[in-house]
């Protein structure tokens, strides 16, 4: 970024770590600091159990290793809290923490009152069914905290700046998710898979319920296509309702579980897929929505508000179905196999408006503008 000379020392908590194999707040994490450590010193905190110890460094940025409990929950706040007590001690300008959860134990840093606190809320975690009733008040505590104690709050989406508008009466700054220009890779890896250039149906995300896999299986087995349907992503701690996807899809050979994938692997998945489906049923704002259509996919995603503010509404960059209706999915993916008129234009269209509107360079820079703000 251009816009400021300053150098200031910053400090990002909340994140497993980088480079992100898995989550989008990872993703987040590591496309916005890589290009504030151009002009910055950055530390990124990471997780013992995400990122291997022996990694120093990361496209200019310090990776600082700490323990955490990997478990469902307390694998964040385990972290969280090691990290922001370590922060104390260090002479940061400004300590970041990303999600709510972490964002609980924003005002520990503030003991020594020197550093500015930032927050930014990707999503409102308190939402998903994963969570039991005492996690789901800890999450709403850490959403409160998310608006009380940083000098600045952030958020990925519109849908969640008014969200907390409403609730707190509290005015947060709306920086989005972004992407990089697509990169094209013919079928290759995909093969081991029995994949080939638009022969499949894609979901890629963490395999969580929230994501609605099980009503895209469902959906699918119902309908007759040579098509097969790829379900990528990794089940975090959530083991449990992997098994119950991977039954759910027995007996269907058309249904390929290909777990995490990144790099070569992703951009394969990307460029040879028919179409990309998204049925999740909540969402801060999904970056692999914005990566399906960055390539020229044609999409079909849920009708929740955070998608319908990336496409514009119904049907302007993708097709949409109502939320957690199976029927609706159902007919919507044969509807687009069967009677392609206009998505592949639509989705061309969707193309050169996400690349041009949802750019990496432009949110590190409205980013960087917030941290300025702080010191004026």
């Amino acid at each position: 970024s251009k816009t400021w000379s300053l150098l200031v020392k910053i400090a990002v908590i909340g994140t497993r770590g980088i480079p992100a194999t898995q989550g989008g707040v990872e993703k987040h994490v590591e496309e916005l600091y890589q290009r504030l450590a151009l002009n910055h010193d950055v530390t990124v905190y990471c997780r013992n159990s995400y990122t291997p110890k022996s990694s120093k460094e990361f496209k200019g940025i310090r990776l600082k290793h700490l323990p955490n409990l990997n478990s469902k929950h307390l694998d964040a706040i385990s972290h969280t809290f090691l990290a922001s007590i370590d922060s104390i001690f260090r002479k940061y300008d400004i300590i970041h923490f990303h999600s709510v959860g972490p964002s609980l134990l924003s005002f520990v840093p503030k003991i020594k009152r020197r550093a500015k606190i930032v927050a930014t809320i990707h999503a409102l975690d308190w939402q998903s069914v994963k969570w039991g009733r005492f996690a789901k008040r800890a999450l709403v505590l850490g959403e409160k905290a998310s608006v009380t104690f940083p000098d600045v709050t952030i958020c990925v989406s519109k849908y969640i700046q008014n969200y907390l508008k409403e609730k707190y009466g509290t005015a947060v700054q709306h920086i989005s998710n972004g992407i990089n220009q697509p990169v094209l890779a013919e079928a290759s890896n995909i093969k081991k898979f029995s994949l080939d250039k638009g022969s499949y149906i894609l979901f890629l995300g963490r395999l969580v319920p929230e994501k609605n896999c099980h009503l895209l299986i469902k959906a699918f087995k119902s309908l007759d296509t040579n098509l097969k349907l790829v379900i990528a992503g990794d089940t975090g701690h959530t083991n449990g309702y992997y098994g119950s996807l991977v039954k759910e899809a027995s007996g269907d050979k058309r249904i390929i579980f290909t777990g995490g994938v990144t790099g070569r692997l992703l951009q394969e998945l990307f460029t040879n897929a028919y179409i990309f489906v998204l049925p999740s049923n909540k969402e801060g704002m999904s970056i692999v929505l914005l990566e399906a259509l960055s390539y020229g996919l044609p999409t079909l995603c849920s009708d929740i508000k955070p998608n319908l503010d990336i496409v514009k509404g119904n049907n302007t960059y993708a097709t949409t179905f109502t939320s957690d209706k199976q029927k609706d999915l159902e007919n919507k993916i044969s509807t687009m196999i069967n009677s392609t008129n206009g998505i592949f234009e639509r989705a061309q269209k969707a193309q050169k408006y996400v690349i041009s509107k949802y750019n990496w360079d432009n949110i590190a820079e409205q980013t960087e503008k917030a941290y300025k703000g702080l010191f004026n």
